[in-house]
């Protein structure tokens, strides 16, 4: 994308934050955020920001494109605060939307879950039967029927992409964010600073782990495609928990076990496995994930073996 006029929800986000840095220099990009989770501290200088909520009546819509990411991204989130979730994943893409076309954009690109699967170890497609067993996976369907909406009522190009849990170190826009981080992160500042990572039940669970710069990717080549409907974004490939930890530990000559502890998130609604069957996307932008797995552990413990396991105290949790 270059010389569009872009606007970016949730934009001093962990996501957000490295969608709007992509994309500004060659685009005029603009981030709104609350700061409930995101920093301005992200954002590079070439980004405006503007601290508001998406339930604000007046946002900075008058764009050519919306990538909308605000959400409260978390289990843990919409169980202490239902209402506060359902009106800001919910009500705040409405009301983003709504500015947006009284603006006359016609493209947005949102984020939706891989969590709306449930537990499935083979590749989840589209076309997979879904369901909401959280506030948080209800939030986010729920957003994928008003895109559908919007696009067969008003003609919007309305692209879910359901992300499979997306993954940087500390060193990027996720220090600050303590137990929100992500688990890749938050295991490898805690092997790296010696102290055992906490693995829920006994740590066989599995994620299709993907690197926020190729996510990052997805998003850009859906806006420009001026995709619709629901795209899958995920690797395809699948890694338990512990071997995450293994992984650290080598990369980082470290040998600190894991510690076991009872999954806080009832066993009936906790997701234990995702993968991704992402040949939707790939078929309709040529995109592919070009972060393996390991150069990805390579690239979150680089800051650690550099500086022998010193960060920026704002990672410290």
């Amino acid at each position: 994308m270059k010389g569009q006029r872009i606007l970016v929800t949730g934009g001093a986000g962990f996501i957000g934050s490295s969608l709007a840095n992509e994309l500004a220099g060659r685009n005029d990009v603009i981030a709104v955020d609350d700061c409930y989770l995101g920093t301005p501290e992200n954002l590079d200088d070439e980004v405006t920001f503007v601290r508001e909520s998406v339930l604000a009546d007046d946002l900075p819509t008058d764009v050519d494109v919306v990538f909308h990411l605000a959400a409260l991204s978390s289990y843990a989130m919409h169980e202490e605060e239902p209402c506060r979730g359902a009106r800001v994943n919910v009500e705040g893409f409405v009301n983003t939307v709504e500015q947006a076309m009284a603006d006359g954009c016609e493209t947005v690109v949102y984020a939706s879950t891989s969590s709306i699967y449930g537990t499935r170890t083979e590749p989840s497609a589209e076309d997979e039967p879904v369901s909401v067993n959280t506030g948080y996976e209800a939030s986010k369907l729920a957003r994928e029927r008003y895109a559908e909406y919007f696009s067969n009522h008003y003609d919007v190009n309305a692209c879910g992409l359901r992300l499979f849990s997306v993954y940087q170190g500390y060193d990027g826009a996720e220090g600050h964010k303590d137990e929100y981080a992500n688990v890749i992160a938050q295991f490898a500042h805690d092997v790296a600073t010696g102290r055992p990572p906490e693995l829920y039940g006994d740590g066989s669970q599995t994620r299709d782990f993907t690197h926020v710069s190729d996510v990052v990717r997805a998003f850009e080549l859906a806006a420009g495609r001026e995709l619709d409907g629901v795209y899958n974004a995920g690797t395809g490939e699948r890694y338990s928990f512990e071997r995450v930890v293994e992984l650290i530990n080598e990369e980082l000559g470290t040998e600190v076990n894991p510690v076991y502890i009872s999954n806080p998130i009832p066993e009936s609604v906790y997701v234990h496995d995702t993968c991704a069957d992402a040949s939707r996307l790939r078929d309709a932008t040529g995109w592919e994930p070009e972060i393996s797995f390991e150069e990805g552990i390579r690239m979150v413990c680089a800051p650690y073996a550099a500086t022998e396991g010193a960060i920026a105290p704002e990672a410290e949790r």
